[in-house]
C-alpha cells in the first residue's frame, strides 16, 4: 500500500494507556458558559494526579495539549479544538483546610473554595466567591476582584509540566502579575494552598452577600457569557476602566449575528441564542476598533479562545465548471 493511500492513524489509537477516560469527537459547547462552538478531538478526564503525569510523560511529543474548567471564561471556536483537551474532574476538586491555611485542587469550583473557608469561620478568601471558575484557572490568570486576587493569598502551587514533571511552586515562581502568571502556558495546574486568618463570621457571610448582591446587579450573570471580556487597561495607558472605554465608543447593546454587547454591564459579550463563536469573536474585535478609534487604547482580551474557526462549506460544482 503506497503512503498516498494508506489511512491515518486516528489520534485516539495513539494515545497512551490511561485509567482515566478518552471521548472522541467530544462536544463542548455545554461545557462552556457561551454554550457554543465547536468539539474537541479528543477529551481527556485523568483519573488522578498520577495518571495525568502518566499520560503527559508518555504522549506523543507532537500532541497539542489543551486545558479547561468550567468554560465560565472561556470561547471555544466554531471549528473546534485538535489533539487533546485536558479536563480536571473531581479527584481534582477537593477543598479542605488546615489551620488557616485552605488547601483546593485545580478543579474546585472558586466559590466552593471561598465557602469552604466562610464555614470554618476563615477570612481573606471571600472574593472567590464572586470570581466564575475554578482554581486552575485563578491561578492561571491571577483572577482577582472586589479588592483581592490570587497573589495575595497564594502560598504555593503544584504543577504538572508537559514532560509529566512535577513542580512545587512557591509565590516567586508563579510570577503574578496584573491578569497574568510566569509559570509557562503548558503546564497544568493540580493543587494550590491558599492564605487565610481567622475572622468573625457574621462578617465573613456580610462580606460574601454583599458580593453577590453587587455581582448580580451589575452583571448579566443569567446570560449566556463568558465573563469580563477585555482587561482593564494599566494606569499609564488609560485611568479608564475596559466597560467606560466600550461605553464611551458606542458599544452598549451593539450586536453581530445572535452575540450581543451586554446593557448591563458593557465589558460582557452575550450569547442571545443562537451565536455562533465567530459572531462572538467578531463582535470583540469590532468593540476593539471602535475603542481604538475612540481612545486610542487596545483592549486586551481576558477571555481565552481556543481552536479553528469553522471551514467555509464547499459549493457543488456546476456542470462545465472546474474546482
Amino acid at each position: 500500500m503506497t503512503n498516498a493511500r494508506r489511512k491515518e492513524v486516528p489520534l485516539i489509537e495513539r494515545l497512551p494507556a490511561v485509567r482515566g477516560r478518552y471521548t472522541a469527537n467530544a462536544a463542548l459547547a455545554a461545557t462552556t458558559w457561551f454554550r457554543l462552538g465547536g468539539a474537541a478531538e479528543i477529551l481527556f478526564r485523568p483519573a488522578d494526579a498520577a495518571d495525568l503525569a502518566a499520560f503527559l510523560a508518555a504522549r506523543p511529543a507532537d500532541l497539542p495539549i489543551t486545558v479547561i474548567g468550567v468554560g465560565s471564561n472561556l470561547l471555544v471556536r466554531d471549528g473546534g479544538v485538535p489533539g487533546v483537551v485536558i479536563r480536571l474532574g473531581r479527584s481534582f476538586a477537593a477543598v479542605s483546610r488546615d489551620g488557616a491555611v485552605v488547601q483546593a485542587g485545580a478543579g474546585a469550583l472558586d466559590l466552593n473554595v471561598a465557602l469552604t473557608a466562610a464555614e470554618a469561620g476563615l477570612t481573606g478568601l471571600e472574593f472567590l466567591s464572586g470570581i466564575p471558575g475554578t482554581i486552575g484557572g485563578a491561578l492561571r490568570m491571577n483572577a482577582g476582584a472586589y479588592g483581592s486576587d490570587m497573589e495575595a493569598v497564594t502560598l504555593e502551587a503544584e504543577a504538572y509540566d508537559l514532560q509529566g514533571r512535577h513542580h512545587q511552586l512557591a509565590p516567586s515562581d508563579l510570577g503574578f502579575t496584573y491578569r497574568h502568571c510566569a509559570v509557562p502556558d503548558g503546564w497544568i495546574f493540580v493543587s494550590t494552598r491558599l492564605r487565610a486568618e481567622a475572622g468573625d463570621p457574621t462578617v465573613i457571610a456580610n462580606r460574601m452577600r454583599a458580593i453577590r448582591e453587587q455581582r448580580e446587579a451589575s452583571q448579566p450573570t443569567r446570560a449566556r457569557t463568558g465573563g469580563s471580556t477585555f482587561t482593564n487597561p494599566e494606569p499609564s495607558v488609560s485611568p479608564k476602566k475596559a466597560w467606560e472605554l466600550i461605553d464611551e465608543a458606542g458599544c452598549r447593546g451593539v450586536r453581530r449575528g445572535g452575540a450581543q454587547v451586554s446593557e448591563k454591564h458593557c465589558n460582557f459579550l452575550i450569547n442571545t441564542g443562537d451565536a455562533s463563536a465567530a459572531d462572538i469573536e467578531g463582535l470583540g474585535e469590532e468593540v476593539r476598533r471602535r475603542v481604538f478609534e475612540t481612545s486610542g487604547v487596545t483592549l486586551e482580551w481576558e477571555i481565552q479562545r481556543i481552536g479553528l474557526p469553522a471551514q467555509p462549506a464547499l459549493r457543488a460544482t456546476r456542470p462545465g465548471e472546474s474546482r
